[in-house]
């Protein structure tokens, strides 16, 4: 198995933006072409970019770099992100919109409506990197900056930026500059994105799922919720239930497949495969609570996989073991959030759900829509 502490980290759109602002404000400055450049990122470490392309007059700057973002699988990988500079003598930083970048259109994220996707911490790495250059150039004023994606908008089709408002291209983000390679950073910030635009487009009822096939099995439950309304979590169940507080009382909807369910009912709230397989003890020791025979007991010992279960016993309301792990999946997610009408929805493979309020945790079956 590789460690991931010897996994290359990267550097966020972010950190990119930064650069690109800087080496085109140097050669607009000194009307000379730049190849590398240093940023100073949030944690007052200094970096180096190679400068993909670069031109300039006498007006303005256009410079670009090639986004590294290490050993981690990230959709903007080896895009080209730039910035279009141009002086201005009235003090200050302006964004503009380039190519690429996407437009907010929904309340809820730090950037307000109408602005360009560029998050408040990039913001103020490329405003540093504006007034360090005027500074040591002797320069007053400011600048207009007008940040681009070469094929930005293609690379959001592969995002779930559309459902957050943002249109057209993808977002400029980052809170540290560097990408580390296989981080939750940036799956919880968005799940946490998620819930803020569904609370300020008033989502009443939101609903979490843990990805594509769980959420369109849900969609099929709920047809008439709006997009905004289905969160992700991946397998951050605990950072998506800690983000509920606060949100008021608003019904939440948990749907959950059977495997990510077993962690969940032994109080896993962090359900990625690399936290180890289902535990195998604690649903055989749930099966012997429910006074299962100890053959059938035995036979559920020998599964590989927790959905394996559906095998020997037919998934549904009627069995008191699928009846135990939902009961014990609400138990252990009510707490987190207790201002929420919390209802949880366990699946296993399109043959219907289980689902469990709270108070008296009731516990009903509902055949899968043919």
């Amino acid at each position: 198995m590789t460690d991931a502490t010897a996994l290359r980290h990267g550097y966020t759109t972010g950190a990119c933006a930064t650069a690109s602002v800087k080496a085109a404000m140097l050669a607009w400055s000194t009307q000379r072409p730049v190849e590398t450049v240093e940023i100073t990122l949030p944690s007052g470490d200094r970096v180096s970019f190679p400068i993909e392309a670069c031109c300039f007059d006498a007006t303005e700057a256009t410079c670009s770099v090639r986004k590294d973002a290490g050993d981690d699988p990230d959709a903007t990988q080896n895009a080209e992100i730039g910035c279009r500079v141009r002086w201005r003598p009235e003090p200050g930083v302006a964004f503009r919109r380039g190519e690429g970048v996407g437009l907010v259109t929904l309340p809820g994220l730090p950037v307000a409506v109408g602005e360009p996707a560029i998050n408040p911490v990039p913001r103020r790495m490329m405003t540093d990197a504006v007034q360090e250059v005027l500074a040591a150039h002797g320069s007053g004023g400011g600048a207009d900056l007008e940040v681009f994606v070469r094929g930005g908008e293609d690379i959001a089709t592969r995002t779930l930026n559309a459902r957050l408002g943002i249109v057209g291209g993808i977002s400029i983000i980052g809170t540290t500059g560097r990408v580390r390679p296989f981080s939750a950073e940036a799956y919880i910030a968005s799940i946490r994105s998620a819930v803020d635009v569904a609370v300020a487009t008033g989502c009443q009822h939101i609903v979490l799922n843990s990805g594509g096939r769980s959420e369109a099995m849900l969609r099929a439950q709920f047809p008439d919720l709006p997009a905004q309304a289905f969160v992700q979590y991946g397998n951050w169940i605990g950072d998506a239930l800690q983000h509920m507080r606060g949100i008021g009382r608003r019904r939440v909807t948990l749907g959950m497949m059977l495997g990510k369910a077993v962690k969940l009912a032994a109080g896993e709230l962090d359900t990625h495969s690399r936290r180890g397989l289902w535990d195998r003890d604690f649903v055989v020791g749930l099966a012997r609570t429910c006074g299962y025979p100890e053959a059938l007991v035995g036979r559920i010992a020998a599964l590989s996989l927790a959905r394996q279960i559906g095998e020997l016993l037919p998934f549904g309301a009627a069995e008191a073991l699928y009846r135990e792990i939902a009961e014990r999946c609400h138990a252990v997610c009510a707490p987190i959030a207790p201002d929420v009408d919390l209802e949880l929805r366990l699946h296993n493979d399109g043959a219907g759900w289980i689902a469990c309020r709270g108070g008296a945790r009731e516990t009903t079956d509902v055949p899968a829509a043919t």
